[in-house]
């Protein structure tokens, strides 16, 4: 039986709403239109039984894009100078801290070296307590640590955009905030920052760190909540804001549902699994009551 090929209008080819060369020998997959509104790699079509090369060029690119994520160094001193406009609302300029995995290799082959300050970072945190204290005990509210995790991409891209929206809105709260020095920490994975949390005393620690690259989001970066952060806590201590990118969850979006919780954590003095994130059923309450509707659509009209 012949299989039916769909032509393009053009004989020399046509261009189609991805960018895509089609031909005659191609055979369009009709799902092509719902790539509209995603990423995913979805109705790719066929030449012959085999994917179109263009397709299997494009998965690639982004296979590639999505090594380079994991592979390429952070960039410290070049983030060090985009995080230094916050030096106003810290109590020093951003410090640049280590863990114990001392290359690149043996952060992905040693994941537990990445959870832990190496000797010189401990050290540069303890000087700095002990400078600060005096006579008196210090207490930070808030503790925001930086790590480039699997991608150093997502943290180059989306730090600044998201703290150009977070530490403004944690300075404009009727209960004060005090933040506590913010930190870079190179091959680092998210339970370093209960480390830092612990040395600098702070009752919560805020950590933004690059997440593992997929083949459509390379550079996504993830945010983890601890509130009364200590060496040793599980995941379950830890609640967790992911895919804050230009393409997934907006830096103003992101910003709000730390807030919220940072004000539930404070409230009920615990974060993780006891602590829910329902930022998203205010928003949609807000909006509902903007649009005059301040009742579920399945509840009998009054």
């Amino acid at each position: 039986m012949k299989k039916h090929v769909e032509r393009p209008k053009n004989l020399k080819g046509a261009v189609d709403h991805q960018a895509h060369l089609t031909s005659e020998n191609i055979v369009n997959n009709p799902w092509r239109a719902l790539r509209r509104y995603t990423d995913a790699r979805i109705g790719l079509g066929r030449a012959g039984v085999s994917l179109p090369t263009s397709e299997m060029l494009d998965f690639q690119l982004s296979h590639a894009r999505a090594r380079d994520a994991v592979k390429l160094p952070l960039n410290i001193e070049k983030l060090q100078q985009q995080l230094a406009e916050f030096a106003p609302a810290l109590p020093c300029q951003p410090m640049a801290l280590h863990s114990q995995a001392f290359d690149r290799t043996t952060f992905l082959q040693r994941p537990d070296l990445g959870r832990k300050l190496n000797d010189i970072s401990r050290n540069v945190l303890l000087k700095f307590t002990t400078q600060q204290e005096g006579d008196r005990q210090l207490q930070y509210d808030l503790a925001i640590v930086v790590a480039d995790g699997l991608s150093s991409i997502a943290v180059q891209r989306n730090v600044r955009p998201l703290l150009d929206q977070l530490i403004p809105l944690l300075k404009k709260q009727s209960q004060p905030c005090s933040l506590a020095p913010l930190t870079i920490v190179e091959q680092g994975r998210v339970a370093i920052g209960d480390e830092v949390g612990q040395y600098l005393n702070a009752k919560a620690v805020l950590m933004l760190i690059g997440e593992r690259p997929g083949l459509s989001a390379p550079d996504s970066l993830g945010v983890y909540f601890t509130w009364e952060p200590k060496i040793g806590l599980n995941d379950a201590r830890r609640n967790c804001i992911s895919n804050i990118r230009p393409a997934g969850l907006g830096f103003d979006v992101a910003a709000q549902r730390v807030l919220y919780l940072l004000k539930e954590a404070r409230r009920l003095k615990t974060s993780g699994v006891q602590l829910k994130d329902r930022s998203h059923d205010r928003r949609l309450e807000a909006f509902e009551h903007k649009r005059g509707r301040t009742h579920s659509f399945l509840a009998k009209p009054s």
